[in-house]
């Protein structure tokens, strides 16, 4: 089935089965008339030249300029041209296309004034395949992802550079191909399609899907480091949750009593004289549970502002009203993914001292680096310094960007959000982290090799296996490397995940 955009429905599910599965588009009659009668509220303006921002004025500081209907088209077009500044490596192609969605979704509730055609263009290049080059770099995340958007629309008027089954051509060649007539702005048209925050977006949107599959892996990954390092689960008794009651907290703890259910390797050590974990195992709740809400809260705020209306001015055909507003400024989702960022890197640090302990035979009880023939073979003694060195550059890009502002347009937008910022480095922190977690299963794994013949929790108990389909025990020193990626891939592929729930039932999400 279509994914049927109108501006008010549009899901995170939806950008991810566009983005990454191909899925088809298709516009709602309802957005297409209320898309008409907004483009004939802007023809009427220009008709009757009134002064509208963007519309019968120049842009930025020179909104003091009156445009004339005549010279209107042209306006458009130089917006787009003179706003193609993006430098740096193109967006992947999931961004890109998940950029493309959320502008027409916003375009479809009808209060920016565009053709039906424009929306439709957009629609054409998703289910089509034609990809513009879209450079990661140029927006301030203020006046909207004006540089990167830019990129987008020159595809559509011929310029500019696509993919185009795979391959890299002229944005020209790519429409011609894809056999999707090129348009030709009219008044209003260029500056709402640049004029909106669907870069960092679309960045964040995808970014909270990937995040809640390392989110529930980081949970099952820490049951098996707690398993194979002898731990309890007293600590993540109901009753604990019930005394303090951050939804997070209380679902990662359920989460993890499942995950530990009939382990014999806890009964073996109940009796034991150890009076509580250290906190990287006593404290998976409170830490993990803390980046659970920080992501639910983030997650709130994507949904609001991918069914919203973000250029600028607005137009009100029912209330013969125009006004010009700030819906463009990302702050919002500066902050969000600012927060995003300092909430994954906590997944990795906290992960990155599990591996610590499973390494250190002076806190673990297993073998050091978790090798057999200790100084002949090193183990898995450099994995951790990998996952302690991602750590320490997440802490470098965990500083927040949204707190930064540099006045452009001759002071007229004397305030931005460097939302883009923010989502770059969301994302890098997100690879990170996965890479840290993906060490955490292996070196995990490795160390309930050591507890057999006890067996771990039902659902600990399946990754286990899960793991050892695809990596051996490391008896003998061999690169890391690859065993690294390949349980990275389990992590992202959410294979971790399926094999808990195919065990022990769904995990609870966010």
């Amino acid at each position: 089935m279509p994914v049927i955009i109108d501006g008010e429905t549009l899901s995170i599910k939806d950008i991810v089965s566009v983005a990454r599965n191909f899925e088809k588009v298709e516009l709602s009659a309802d957005a297409k008339q209320k898309v008409v009668k907004c483009r004939e509220f802007v023809e009427s303006l220009v008709a009757s030249e009134k002064v509208v921002y963007g519309v019968t004025t120049g842009f930025g500081a020179f909104d003091n300029i009156f445009i004339s209907k005549e010279q209107s088209d042209r306006l458009q077009e130089n917006l787009i041209l003179s706003h193609s500044t993006g430098v740096g490596d193109p967006l992947p192609e999931d961004v890109v296309r998940a950029i493309v969605l959320l502008r027409a979704n916003s375009l479809s509730k009808g209060y920016s004034g565009v053709r039906v055609q424009i929306i439709e263009t957009l629609i054409g290049m998703l289910n089509m395949g034609v990809h513009p080059v879209i450079p990661e770099k140029g927006s301030l995340g203020a006046s909207g992802d004006l540089a990167n958007l830019a990129h987008m629309v020159l595809v559509m008027l011929g310029k500019g550079e696509a993919f185009y089954k795979g391959e890299k051509m002229s944005g020209k060649d790519a429409m011609e191909r894809a056999g999707i007539p090129l348009i030709k702005l009219s008044s209003k048209e260029g500056l709402a399609l640049i004029n909106g925050t669907q870069v960092i977006t679309a960045i964040a949107a995808l970014l909270i899907h990937d995040s809640e599959i390392l989110i529930k892996t980081s949970e099952i990954t820490a049951s098996m480091s707690l398993e194979a390092l002898k731990g309890t689960a007293r600590a993540f008794d109901e009753k604990v949750g019930k005394v303090r009651p951050h939804k997070g907290q209380v679902t990662c703890a359920d989460n993890l009593r499942r995950l530990t259910a009939q382990s014999e390797i806890m009964e073996s050590h109940r009796y034991d004289k150890k009076v509580q974990d250290a906190y990287s195992l006593r404290c998976i709740p409170q830490i993990i549970g803390a980046t659970r809400d920080a992501l639910s809260f983030v997650k709130e705020k994507v949904e609001i502002e991918i069914n919203s209306a973000t250029d600028n001015p607005l137009l009100f055909p029912d209330e013969d009203e125009v006004i010009s507003c700030g819906n463009f400024h990302g702050q919002i989702i500066a902050i969000s993914l600012d927060l995003m960022g300092i909430a994954l890197s906590e997944i990795a640090s906290v992960s990155e001292r599990r591996i610590e302990r499973l390494v250190n035979p002076y806190l673990s009880e297993l073998p050091a680096f978790l090798t057999e023939i200790e100084g002949l073979d090193s183990g898995f003694m450099v994995a951790q310094y990998t996952a302690a060195a991602l750590v320490s550059e997440n802490k470098v890009f965990a500083h927040p960007a949204s707190v930064d502002s540099i006045p452009t347009s001759a002071n007229k937008e004397d305030h931005v959000s460097m939302g883009m910022a923010a989502a770059l480095k969301a994302r890098k922190i997100f690879e990170n982290a996965s890479y840290v977690v993906a060490i955490e299963l292996i070196c995990s794994a490795q160390g309930l090799d050591f507890r057999k013949p006890l067996r771990a929790g039902a659902g600990a108990e399946a990754v286990y296996k899960l793991v050892r389909s695809k990596i051996p025990h490391l008896k003998n020193d061999r690169i890391l490397h690859y065993d690294i990626n390949k349980a990275r891939d389990m992590v992202l592929k959410r294979e971790v995940i399926l094999a808990v729930e195919n065990a022990i039932g769904e995990l609870s999400g966010i």
